[in-house]
């Protein structure tokens, strides 16, 4: 039970960070799509490394991806997205509170949308390909035990990067959480299957990917002796 306690506050926090930071980002005046792709993955190497030891995850599509190739049990993984979506949900409603109401309002909490020229399936094309990244760069710097050990900060770039590429086309999400959250708190769900279906079906093929082809697995022990028959 303590352990569970553990992990579901990390993820709380982190994606409580993660939202909050990113959604003041959005609505701070002249903060640009650069200041608000800093901002993003500036907060994200940091509460990743924060809590990194204990979890890390900040992400439903991450988590889903490491139960799609075995790396989590299917109950703490129903712990960590639990406190992604409750701590992106507060974290939503905190800015909704401390924002002036014009600003929250028009800025959507930091929500984001996809724009008008990009198809249904455009979307969910751009937000999968730009999580594939993101998970693929997560079992590259913090699951693959040969990896370098280099905290949260290869992962922060690259949502920092993401954004910078597919920001003003869908949002940059990566995370279904990081759009609910706003989604609940503003009342306006545009988007949300693109903020789901993408993020995860690009996550749980780069977890696929990587667990299959670049962990290396130990050999048989040569004691283990021949088959008997």
């Amino acid at each position: 039970m303590r352990d569970s306690l553990r992990h579901f506050v990390a993820e709380f926090v982190g994606t409580f960070a993660l939202v909050f930071v990113g959604g003041a980002a959005i609505a701070a005046p002249g903060a640009g799509l650069v200041g608000v792709a800093l901002a993003h993955g500036i907060i994200l190497a940091v509460m990743v490394s924060a809590t990194m030891r204990i979890s890390g995850h900040l992400n439903p599509s991450i988590t889903i991806g490491f139960l799609a190739a075995r790396r989590i049990e299917p109950m703490m993984a129903g712990v960590y997205i639990a406190a992604q979506i409750l701590g992106a949900i507060l974290a939503a409603y905190a800015l909704k509170g401390l924002l002036p109401a014009p600003l929250a309002a028009s800025t959507r909490l930091g929500g984001q949308f996809v724009a008008p020229e990009i198809s249904f399936g455009q979307a969910i094309g751009l937000e999968a390909i730009a999580t594939f990244f993101l998970a693929f760069v997560v079992f590259g710097t913090a699951v693959d035990p040969k990896a370098p050990r280099i905290g949260g900060l290869a992962i922060g770039f690259t949502i920092a990067a993401d954004i910078l590429a597919i920001g003003p086309l869908t949002g940059g999400s990566m995370n279904p959480a990081r759009s609910f959250g706003p989604a609940v708190a503003s009342g306006i769900f545009e988007g949300q299957a693109v903020y789901w279906i993408g993020p995860i079906l690009g996550a749980v093929a780069a977890a696929l990917l990587y667990d299959t082809l670049f962990i290396r697995r130990e050999r048989e022990p040569v004691d283990h002796g021949a088959v008997r028959t």
